[in-house]
C-alpha cells in the first residue's frame, strides 16, 4: 500500500514542476493509463492554484533578482512569450504551458499579464487534461515500442 502511495506521489509531485515528466514517471513506475493521467493533471493544477495566487509577487521577486544579477529584461524566450500572449492571450499560454513552459512559468506569465484567476484555472485545466491524455497515450504507445527494440 505504501509503495502505491509513493508511486502516486512521485507522479503528482513531478507534474507540479515539469508536466511532461509526469507521464514518463507514471509509465516507468507501472501505473495504469488512467492513474497516470489523473495524477499528472492533479499535479499541474496544484501548481496552477498555488502560483495563480502568488504569481504577481513571484514575478516581482524574479524581476528584482534579474536586475540584481544585471540580466537583460527581454530575452528571446521572453519576447516569444509576449508575442504568444498578444496573439492568443491566456488560451495560447495555457495551451503551450505543458509542452513548452512549466506549470509554474505558464501560470506566473498568465497572472503577470493580468488574466483573472478564474480564466487561468479554466484554461489551464482543459490544457492539462488535453496534454495529459495525449502525452500519456504517446508515452504508453511509444514506450512499449521503444522497449521492444531493447
Amino acid at each position: 500500500m505504501l509503495v502505491e502511495i509513493l508511486k502516486y506521489l512521485s507522479v503528482y509531485l513531478i507534474s507540479m514542476v515539469k508536466f511532461f515528466a509526469g507521464p514518463v514517471t507514471g509509465v516507468s513506475l507501472g501505473l495504469s493509463y488512467t492513474e497516470t493521467v489523473l495524477f499528472t493533471v492533479a499535479g499541474m493544477m496544484t501548481s496552477v492554484m498555488v502560483f495563480s495566487f502568488i504569481g504577481r509577487a513571484f514575478s516581482k521577486w524574479m524581476s528584482a533578482r534579474r536586475r540584481k544579477q544585471r540580466k537583460p529584461v527581454f530575452s528571446n524566450k521572453n519576447r516569444r512569450i509576449v508575442k504568444i500572449w498578444q496573439k492568443f492571450g491566456v488560451t495560447g499560454i495555457a495551451f503551450l504551458t505543458p509542452i513548452l513552459l512549466t506549470p509554474i512559468v505558464g501560470t506566473v506569465v498568465a497572472a503577470l499579464f493580468g488574466a483573472p484567476r478564474r480564466h487561468i484555472f479554466i484554461h489551464m485545466l482543459w490544457s492539462s487534461v488535453f496534454w495529459g491524455v495525449a502525452l500519456t497515450l504517446f508515452v504508453f504507445k511509444f514506450g512499449e515500442l521503444a522497449a521492444s527494440f531493447m
